[in-house]
Formats: C-alpha cells, structure tokens, sequence
C-alpha cells in the first residue's frame, strides 16, 4: 500500500462517518493493541469478495506510519 492508497483511505472516510469514526479509534490505539485488534478485523473477513483488498488495508493500518497519518488528518477519537 503506498501514499496513494492511504489518500484513497482517507477519501472514503471523508465521506462515510462511519468508516472515519472506526478509523479513529483503530489509529489511536498503541501499535500492539492496534495489531490485536486488526488481527480480530482480518480473522472475520472470511470469504468476503473484497477479501484480498481489506486484509492489505488491515495490513497497512498495523503500520505506525500509516496509522500515525491518518490520524493527523482524521484528529482523535471522539466522545
């Protein structure tokens, strides 16, 4: 996944608050809790037809750099 596919990330969260608020608080999380938690995300994708493409986000997001972006765009979980 490169800064082009995090672009397109953030652009589906721009328009989809649930996806946006879900983001947030995954990004938010300590690496080790976020990898947990993605694991939890990826073990429930079964045979979905879009498998391939949320497993390389769930990927990307157990990235610091990636998870660190964005949340400087999208800002902190919020209450």
């Amino acid at each position: 996944m490169n800064a082009g596919d995090v672009d397109l990330i953030l652009q589906v969260a721009a328009r989809e608050p649930s996806i946006a608020r879900v983001l947030r608080e995954i990004c938010a999380l300590e690496g080790g809790v976020r990898a947990m938690a993605l694991d939890l995300v990826a073990a429930r994708a079964g045979d979905h037809p879009l498998r391939a493409e949320l497993l390389e986000c769930v990927a990307a997001l157990g990235r610091d750099e990636v998870a660190r972006r964005i949340a400087e765009v999208l800002g902190p979980p919020t209450a």
